[in-house]
């Protein structure tokens, strides 16, 4: 078990994480929307059309929430529903040419966000900070498979 102040001191980091990525404020990466709507427009133009279900279950939002953020978006002009090939009942959900616009704007600002921060670390320094970020990002995703595999059982 990790100690108290190794614990501490990765959710202090984590906080001030949030905090500089802007997460606390009402809308993300310089755009009109919420983090919840930014990551549903990165997702889906990083991984391609999928459906509400598959985006809640990626995102980690109950479908109701994410019934809501997708009608906005599609409101906005930056998803369209279409049926689905594969099975007529659900709908993909994929973006307008006014979300990969949104897409390029969001992935300019980030790379940039990145950058600047990478700018006054080493190489070494850089190397760490993506090893670390990733194996934490891993774990943390493990922990939680782990911990709803242990409440259902």
């Amino acid at each position: 078990m990790a100690g108290l102040a190794l614990i501490d001191d990765i959710r202090a980091a984590s906080r001030l994480m949030v905090r500089e990525l802007g997460f606390m404020d009402a809308t993300v990466a310089a755009s009109d929307y919420p983090p919840s709507a930014v990551h549903t427009i990165l997702e889906i133009g990083i991984r391609g059309p999928m459906t509400s279900g598959e985006l809640a279950d990626f995102l980690l939002l109950e479908k109701s929430s994410v019934s809501r953020l997708v009608r906005k978006l599609i409101d906005c002009g930056e998803l369209r529903e279409t049926p689905d090939e594969a099975d007529a009942r659900s709908k993909k959900l994929s973006l307008t040419a006014k979300g990969r616009r949104t897409l390029e704007a969001l992935h300019a600002f980030g790379r940039q966000q990145v950058s600047g921060a990478l700018a006054v670390l080493t190489e070494a320094e850089q190397r760490t900070v993506r090893e670390g970020m990733m194996l934490y990002a891993r774990a943390l995703r493990e922990s939680r498979v782990v911990d709803k595999e242990k409440a259902v059982t």
